[in-house]
């Protein structure tokens, strides 16, 4: 029988208004109650059909909505509790401000509409369960039928075989434009 020095210990979990929280690194700051965010800009669209947010994409953990200017939101001010994205695949659709806290750790985010051909959302599926700081949901405020979104970066792709699934994935996994390298994409909520 093990000893209590050598037992696995568990993780504390905080249960505070209905919400868990796993412990909140230092970069982490307690949720405010402000919904009012400071992201401002708009986008600029690239030679590669990238469109990139150019302004303010603010990062503070708020407890409350928040109105984003694009759907899905390509960053700003969001929930202190991230969505796993270490290859998870939802089939109903997240609270905007957990996914955007994924962004923040460099997560690559794949939404569809009702539009999107079944096969393309399966094969988009299967790709994302490959791939560590990756997740998917549906999304049908989004006006394209698959979208790739990524902390302040966003395309439209045609289908699964586009070949600018693989190349956003490429650049934008874990890639420069992560505010927070490194964090965790598991140990946050899942449906």
């Amino acid at each position: 029988m093990p000893t209590s020095a050598n037992r696995p210990r568990a993780a504390a979990v905080i249960v505070a208004g209905g919400e868990v929280e796993g412990r909140r690194p230092a970069d982490h700051p307690p949720p405010t109650a402000a919904t009012d965010s400071k992201t401002s800009g708009s986008f600029v669209s690239g030679s590669d059909g990238v469109r990139s947010w150019k302004g303010t994409l603010s990062r503070n953990h708020v407890a409350k909505k928040v109105t984003y200017p694009v759907e899905p939101p390509v960053g700003g001010d969001h929930n202190q509790v991230w969505m796993n994205c270490d290859g998870d695949v939802y089939t109903k659709p997240l609270n905007n401000e957990n996914a955007v806290h994924s962004l923040e750790h460099g997560a690559v985010w794949v939404t569809y509409t009702d539009k999107a051909p079944e096969a393309d959302v399966e094969a988009l599926a299967a790709k994302v369960k490959k791939t560590p700081y990756s997740l998917m949901s549906p999304d049908d405020k989004q006006k394209d039928p698959i979208m790739l979104t990524a902390w302040g970066h966003q395309r439209t792709v045609t289908g699964a075989s586009d070949p600018n699934v693989n190349a956003f994935f490429e650049k934008y996994v874990q890639g420069e434009q992560t505010p927070e390298p490194g964090a965790a994409c598991t140990n946050g909520l899942s449906q």
